[in-house]
């Protein structure tokens, strides 16, 4: 699958018609809400600050065994589900006009839970692609399939992307990166700490090879021959810290000097097979490095151990949408093994997901119909707005940033541009062919009516209204290319966003979360995008030392935090998502000030403004974690766990300490030299 670019008060959430979630149902449901009650007021804030805003939800929660973490966003995340179940519930026994919306999700949802129909069609999905990789006479067939299963379902060998070209923001550019692992990083490939996942590795591939109908004896050493293929790939592969350079990786050539480069990779005949538009001249290539490893490892590859890893390939981006057997075998190697998840999520909700993620934005039509009144972006416009202009006045205020480097941050701040709730214009997914008897066949119409559609556009000019997440996604982001921030419908509920609650509660949570996201922009990566979107270097040396410099001490403070015990957080890799928090924070905090300029600070639950303000933030990042799911995040994740996430920007913050006076020697306290404020 082609890789697509760059994560409301309960009263609000009733649904209008149609389905409604029971009262039983909805009883069983989180409180994702704010809370006194989600404090443990025993404990010291100036001791423990992360336990005292949410150590009662602590006490009383555990990780439910279908899921690898539980926190805030997870119990939004189950709401939410719960109210779009009741959407495609409906949908699936009305589903109206064919061709219609209601149809579309409808349909795709029934067939998704109809697994005596999944069951029985067994490996019938993808006999003929199965066929076609053992009829395959050379590397340059496989290639071509590859390129096939790129459009559809996986994306073995190597990475192919279609999106905003770095350096040239306003037109699609054509990208291709390291792939073809199916490791979640380099490090689980030869890395001590990671040999048990290696040999369960092992075991999980000959398992789907044998349920595929290769022997047993045959399917263990192809299982061997897949891994030694996609280790000698990953000795070339870039670890996920120094895939955060964005500079690092991106090298422009043309298509023909790629073919030439990386002669032992048929590139010509895979994008020839992706069918990307003629005119297109030049690539990206993100890691040469792999790509030349690439070249080196086919040529010494047996075509047989091509064609086994290419098998495997295939049954593993295909097996959520196959008979159990399958599907239960990929959740066991990748839920329970690489996560430590002892249960899948109920069929329903793997079903809607998988709509979701398909045909996102009809779903999300009709979750924004129920779901998403006008007056949340009126309330969100608001609070951006005063969150802007705190940040745009510390741009002009920052004592360690020259004019030259700050008439330029500025000209990116005034480009910059919030979308909030959904899109404006939605997509059309009327030439979306869902039947509801083919469960298999509608994810592959939809992700190849997906890919065509993007690869078709390469080389035009950038459709600035696009989002890369659906409406009703609990996440937010920053994209740098087109310097926007995005919330969808999804996120402004509670604990980020919340009608009912006070300011200080709401800029602790959603406002934190905004200004994260602005900061994003001027974070170590997103630095590097002046006001048009493109990658290039606009700061002054002085002025990047400079930012450097602060930087590092956020990369130290969170290097001395350990997840489990022995078990670092790398600063490096999380130093993007640590400025967002640290920005985020500082923003908000200054942002409800002025809005409770001239009115009276009154005492709620015995607690100032300022104190729910940073009491907001820190519940919202209350986690629980497994501990594979926690030695996953660590490894290849950008964020810090959100346990740590809760208080490690406030750390930082005189305001803080003075909200809970917090002084030297307790165990809250850091130094003043130790802090980092960047802007």
């Amino acid at each position: 699958m082609l890789k697509r670019y760059l994560s409301l008060a309960a009263g609000l959430l009733a649904l209008a018609a149609g389905f409604t979630l029971r009262a039983d149902e909805a009883a069983k449901l989180p409180d994702t809400a704010f809370s006194v009650d989600k404090m443990d007021r025993s404990v010291d804030p100036r001791v423990d600050f992360a336990k005292y805003a949410a150590g009662g939800w602590y006490a009383k929660n555990q990780i439910p065994s279908d899921k690898a973490r539980w926190g805030g966003f997870n119990e939004l995340d189950q709401r939410n589900w719960a109210n779009l179940r009741a959407i495609v519930e409906e949908a699936a026994a009305n589903p109206g006009e064919p061709g219609s919306l209601k149809q579309k999700v409808g349909d795709f949802y029934a067939s998704a839970i109809d697994t005596a129909t999944i069951n029985a069609r067994g490996l019938e999905p993808i006999q003929a692609d199965l066929a076609a990789i053992a009829g395959a006479k050379s590397t340059e067939d496989l290639i071509v399939l590859a390129a096939q299963m790129h459009l559809k379902l996986g994306s073995p060998f190597f990475g192919a992307a279609f999106y905003p070209d770095q350096k040239q923001s306003d037109t699609y550019g054509f990208y291709l990166s390291q792939g073809g692992l199916s490791l979640p990083s380099k490090e689980y490939y030869f890395s001590d700490k990671f040999a048990r996942e290696r040999w369960e590795f092992l075991g999980h591939v000959a398992k789907m090879l044998e349920l595929s109908g290769v022997a047993r004896a045959d399917a263990y050493r192809q299982a061997e021959a897949v891994f030694a293929f996609e280790k000698s790939l990953a000795v070339n592969a870039k670890l996920p810290v120094e895939l955060r350079d964005r500079i690092a990786n991106y090298n422009k050539m043309t298509i023909a000097d790629a073919v030439a480069a990386y002669a032992g990779v048929p590139l010509q005949r895979f994008i020839t097979e992706l069918g990307v538009p003629a005119g297109v001249t030049d690539v990206i290539v993100g890691q040469p490095k792999f790509f030349e490893g690439l070249s080196l490892a086919l040529k010494n590859t047996a075509l047989d151990d091509q064609k086994a890893y290419l098998r495997w390939q295939l049954l593993r981006s295909s097996a959520a949408y196959l008979s159990e057997a399958f599907e239960n075998e990929s959740f066991r190697f990748y839920s329970t093994v690489l996560n430590g998840t002892p249960q899948q999520e109920p069929r329903w909700q793997r079903a809607t997901k998988v709509v979701d993620g398909s045909i996102g934005e009809a779903l999300g039509q009709l979750y924004v119909a129920k779901h998403y009144p006008p007056e949340a972006k009126a309330r969100m416009d608001e609070m951006i707005a005063n969150i802007k202009a705190v940040f745009r006045e510390r741009l002009q205020k920052l004592d360690w940033m020259s004019d030259e480097t700050r008439a330029k941050a500025l000209a990116k701040f005034d480009r910059f541009e919030p979308m909030i709730g959904y899109p404006a214009k939605w997509r059309d997914y009327s030439a979306v062919e869902i039947k509801r008897d083919d469960y298999y066949g509608n994810v592959v119409r939809a992700t190849l009516a997906d890919s065509r559609r993007r690869i078709d556009r390469t080389g035009g000019k950038v459709d600035r209204g696009e989002w890369s997440m659906t409406p009703p996604t609990v996440n937010a982001y920053y994209s740098p290319v087109t310097n926007q921030i995005v919330f969808p419908a999804g996120i402004l509920q509670p604990p980020f966003f919340d009608f009912n609650a006070d300011d200080a509660v709401n800029y602790g949570a959603i406002g934190g979360v905004i200004g994260h996201e602005i900061t994003h922009g001027f974070d170590d990566q997103g630095r590097r995008s002046d006001a048009d979107g493109n990658l290039t270097d606009w700061w002054t040396e002085a002025d990047a030392a400079k930012f450097r410099e602060r930087a590092q001490k956020l990369v130290e403070q969170y290097n001395g935090y350990h997840a489990l015990p022995g078990l670092a957080i790398n600063g490096q890799l999380s130093l993007g998502e640590n400025i967002g928090d640290l920005g985020g924070t500082s923003i908000a905090f200054e942002a409800l000030q002025r809005s409770l300029a001239g009115k009276e600070k009154k005492l709620i639950d015995g607690l100032t403004p300022e104190q729910r303000f940073y009491i907001s933030w820190a519940q919202q990042w209350r986690t629980l974690y497994r501990d594979d799911a926690m030695r996953l995040q660590i490894a290849r994740g950008p964020h810090a766990p959100g346990n740590f996430r809760a208080f490690g920007p406030l750390v930082n913050q005189q305001e803080f300490f003075d909200a809970f006076g917090i002084k030297p020697g307790d165990p809250m306290w850091r130094k003043p030299e130790d802090r980092c404020k960047i802007w």
